[in-house]
This record gives C-alpha cells, sequence and structure tokens, in this order.
C-alpha cells in the first residue's frame, strides 16, 4: 500500500528568508520553483538525499503556528544524519541555536533538535 513520504510541506512566513535557510544553510536543491499569481504564492520544490521532497509555500499572512507548548498535528520534520555532533556543528558555524545532544532511551541513537525560521522543530537524528 504505502511505501515511503514523497514530500512534506511548509508554510512560512518570509519566502525569502525561508528559502535561504532550506537552501544555503540544510544545503537542499531546488527542484523546482514557482510563482503563482492567482494565490500570491511561491512553492519551492526542494529535493531531499533520499529521493523525497519538502515543499516550501508562501501565503500572505499565515496564522502563526502553535508548537510550544505541543500542538496537536505534525510534531517535527527528522532528517537522519550520519553525525548529528558534526551536523549540529556545521548548523552552529552558520548561527543556527541547537538543543544539546541527546540519546534516545530506546534505540540508543544520538538525536537533537532546531528550528527553521518560523520556529517549525527540525531533527537531526543519527543514522
Amino acid at each position: 500500500m504505502l511505501s515511503r513520504i514523497h514530500h512534506a510541506a511548509i508554510i512560512c512566513s518570509d519566502y525569502q528568508v525561508s528559502k535561504r535557510f532550506y537552501t544555503e544553510t540544510l544545503g537542499l536543491a531546488i527542484v523546482a520553483e514557482n510563482y503563482r499569481a492567482e494565490r500570491d504564492s511561491y512553492k519551492l520544490d526542494l529535493a531531499l538525499p533520499d529521493g523525497g521532497q519538502l515543499e516550501l509555500f508562501s501565503f500572505p499572512k499565515p496564522p502563526t503556528r502553535p508548537s510550544r507548548p505541543e500542538a496537536c498535528g505534525l510534531r517535527h520534520l527528522a532528517f537522519v544524519v550520519e553525525s548529528v555532533e558534526q551536523v549540529k556543528q556545521l548548523l552552529e558555524s552558520k548561527g543556527i541555536a541547537v538543543e544539546p545532544i541527546r540519546i534516545d532511551e530506546f534505540t540508543d541513537k544520538a538525536y537533537t533538535f532546531f528550528s527553521d525560521p518560523d520556529g517549525l522543530p527540525l531533527e537531526l537524528y543519527q543514522a
């Protein structure tokens, strides 16, 4: 039935800031970028290394997403990395605040969290 996630869609408050964050800071490649005049909205398709994608949308004045305390709905996006420590250091060198590394009590894998420009929680998870 289901085989894998094709994409996750993210609505941002400042398109140019989020575009720079996901392409320059996180290094995702642009697949396609389209402006939809009828919606005054951009749609940016970004490639993930495993073949999946992130879709970045802009809309005029989107409502703020509650994230803390834990809100109902999608909790966070998690990205697999070879070394949580190395990626944490790279993000911090680019001015991104990253939480201390923790160890998953069930898998013994390292993980940590950081946020995108709109506060969306993003996770790094050890391969």
